[in-house]
This record gives structure tokens, C-alpha cells and sequence, in this order.
């Protein structure tokens, strides 16, 4: 769903999850992005990324650690030291392992100055009511720090029912002062992923992997009507560039350049950079 002409780019844009390496993708991830392949052989120094942030008008950026690999945490960090102006961080734990991962939690968000704690049900095959990640959420809660969870079918060959975002119900149920960031879209659960949000003041949700043309109509009129401050542009660059997600995005039915600022801008600078 696309307006034939388009808004203008808000200053200050921030994209909200931002990959320096993705060697664990599968094949499958690859085949549903056009280019992905040659992006991921070609690989991103920190001074291409900021070249085609600045490229595209994109200010600021969460950067994701975690999923591929040792080495992407000390990259981010590196990244983060040296332009601490224009990046924040993230990382993704793993439940499974226990006290190591709560112990883990701590050690980036009060060593490190993590902003946010990411959790795939992609990965660890359970669903976000289990007992395994009620250690993980209460930590968050005690730092003040939110978490980010997939939700939606994944692109990786492996089960999508852990995605489900209704077992996220339960969670805020236990931690109402848990902050939970919706991330992939949702599909085919986006109803239950907008119900959330109604029912629960500190549900948002994150577009990452999502190309903005793609973005579900019920995302859309939510973001129209009264969650404006709920909804969040991200990349999950290299999936997606930053180029054509902000030409598509400018083209999104919002109702008022103010709308489209608060997806492109302003909540995840209150919620990553305040």
C-alpha cells in the first residue's frame, strides 16, 4: 500500500536494526532478498556502512551482534566507540544457556552500554512463554532495558510456530514493565501483533526484514490512528538497503509527515538514543 506521491524524509532517520555480518544466514534467507548474495560476498567495512547511510539519509542506526558469529560483537563495539553519536547497540542471547546468558545480559548493558537485548525464536525453538527466557526478561526489567523478539514466520528452514507473537501475551502479563519490541513483521499473526499493542502500553513493533512497500495494511492503520508512537522503521540491512527501504517508506500511506517521522525517527531515538 503506497501514496502516489511522496512525503518528505525526516532529518534524524534511525534504523533500527543494522547487521555487520550475516555469514550464518542459510541459502533460504538469501533467495527471498534480491542482491543479498553479492552484498554479503562483498562485505561492509564500517566506512561503507556510513557512507551508504549518509547516502541515503539515515542518521542513526542500532547495531546487531550475536546471531553470526564472536567477532560481530567487538566490530559493533568498535563502531559504536567511534561514532557513538550515530550508532547504539544490540545483541542477541541465547536463553538456553542459562545463568551464563543472564550473567551476559549484565555484562552489555552495564559494561558495554547495550540499548537492547534480542531474542529469536528462530533460534532457540521455544516459545516466548518459557520458563527458560523468564530470567532474561526479569534481568531487562531490573537494567531498564527493553528486548526485541521475532516474531512471524522466518525466512530459515526451521519451525515458525515459536514465533508466535500470543505467548508474548503472558509475558507482559508477568512483566508489565518489561519494554517488548515486535520484530519481523509478524505474518501471518500481524492481528494479534496490533492486539498486543492495543492491550499492553509497552508493546512496539519493528519492520526489520520487511521492505515498507510490504508493511501489513493492519501495521499501517494502527500507525494512522492511536499507535503512531508504536511502530519503528528497520533494515536488518544487508537484507535490505537502506535506499530503497527509504524510498518505499516516504511512499507509505501515512496520514501526515508527522506520522511517517515517528515510524522513521522519533520512537526509536526515544527508545535506543535517549
Amino acid at each position: 500500500m503506497t501514496t502516489s506521491e511522496p512525503l518528505p524524509l525526516p532529518s534524524g532517520v534511525v534504523d533500527a536494526w543494522i547487521n555487520p555480518n550475516l555469514g550464518a544466514l542459510t541459502n533460504a534467507a538469501t533467495a527471498l532478498f534480491p542482491d543479498l548474495a553479492a552484498r554479503m560476498e562483498r562485505g561492509t567495512t564500517l566506512e561503507q556502512l556510513i557512507d551508504e547511510m549518509d547516502a541515503a539519509g539515515v542518521a542513526k542506526g542500532v547495531l546487531c551482534s550475536g546471531y553470526a558469529g564472536d567477532g560481530d560483537r567487538e566490530w559493533c563495539v568498535r563502531a559504536r566507540d567511534r561514532y557513538p553519536e550515530r550508532f547504539a547497540l544490540s545483541h542477541v542471547v541465547d536463553p538456553r544457556e542459562g545463568m551464563a546468558a543472564v550473567r551476559l545480559v549484565e555484562e552489555l548493558v552495564t559494561g558495554e552500554g547495550h540499548r537492547l537485548i534480542r531474542l529469536l525464536g528462530l533460534q532457540t525453538q521455544l516459545y516466548y512463554n518459557d520458563p527458560a527466557y523468564y530470567p532474561i526478561y526479569a534481568k531487562c526489567v531490573e537494567l531498564g532495558v527493553p528486548v526485541s523478539v521475532n516474531v512471524g514466520f522466518p525466512g530459515p528452514h526451521v519451525p515458525s510456530k515459536y514465533q508466535d507473537p500470543l505467548p508474548v501475551d503472558d509475558v507482559c502479563a508477568f512483566f508489565p514493565d518489561l519494554k517488548i519490541v515486535l520484530a519481523h513483521g509478524g505474518e501471518p499473526w500481524v492481528d494479534v501483533c496490533v492486539k498486543l499493542m492495543v492491550k499492553w502500553p509497552n508493546v512496539s513493533w519493528m519492520s526489520s526484514a520487511i521492505a515498507p512497500k510490504h508493511i501489513p495494511a493492519a501495521i499501517l492503520q494502527y500507525a494512522n490512528t492511536r499507535g503512531a508512537d508504536r511502530i519503528m522503521w528497520a533494515s536488518d540491512y544487508p537484507l535490505l538497503t537502506h535506499e530503497r527501504c527509504l524510498a518505499e517508506a516516504v511512499r507509505l500511506p501515512f496520514r501526515d509527515a508527522a506520522k511517517l517521522e515517528r515510524f522513521l525517527s522519533l520512537n526509536a531515538s526515544a527508545m535506543f538514543f535517549a
